[in-house]
C-alpha cells in the first residue's frame, strides 16, 4: 500500500519512498485516532460479541470481536487460544472501557457462555441461531479485506 501512495504521490511530482510514507502511517496513525475519538457515537447497550479466526504472520489466531447495534465495533483482541481465559481477558478489558451492557448477544461457544455468565450475569443474554447474524456479517467484511492481504 505504502508504493501505491508512492506511486500516487510521484503523479502529482512530490517524489517520496515508500519507506517514508510508511514511516508517515506509523507516526500519525495514533495522533489520528486520538483526533477522531471525541466523534465516535457512545457505545450502545446492545452487544453482538463473537469470535472468528485469522491468520497473522502465517499463524492461525481467534479474534474476538464486540459490535454495538449501531454495527460500530466496540473492541478487538486476538488470542493464540479459543478458551475461557481468553474469552474472560477480553470481556475484562471491555467492560472496564465501556461499562456494562443490558443486553449481550453470542453463539453457543462455551467459553463465551461460561465468561459472561460470570461477569455479566444482570445482562440479558442471546444465544438464538439467527441473533448472532449481525456480527458474523461484520466478519465477513473484515475476511473480505484481509483475503486480498493474505492475513494480516
Amino acid at each position: 500500500m505504502s508504493r501505491d501512495v508512492e506511486e500516487l504521490l510521484a503523479e502529482r511530482g512530490v517524489e517520496v519512498d515508500h519507506v517514508t510514507v510508511y514511516r508517515w502511517v506509523q507516526r500519525f496513525t495514533p495522533l489520528l485516532i486520538n483526533a477522531a475519538g471525541p466523534c465516535r457515537h457512545a457505545v450502545g447497550d446492545r452487544w453482538f460479541v463473537d469470535e472468528t479466526y485469522v491468520k497473522v504472520a502465517g499463524v492461525w489466531r481467534y479474534v474476538y470481536r464486540a459490535v454495538d447495534q449501531y454495527g460500530q465495533v466496540i473492541d478487538v483482541y486476538v488470542s493464540k487460544r479459543r478458551n475461557i481465559a481468553a474469552a474472560r481477558k477480553f470481556f475484562e478489558s471491555v467492560l472496564d472501557a465501556y461499562g456494562r451492557p443490558a443486553e449481550v448477544t453470542t453463539g453457543s461457544a462455551a467459553p463465551l457462555l461460561r465468561v459472561i455468565d460470570e461477569l455479566i450475569p444482570e445482562a440479558i443474554h442471546d444465544t438464538e441461531q439467527y441473533a448472532i447474524n449481525r456480527i458474523e456479517w461484520d466478519h465477513g467484511r473484515l475476511k473480505a479485506r484481509l483475503k486480498p492481504k493474505r492475513g494480516l
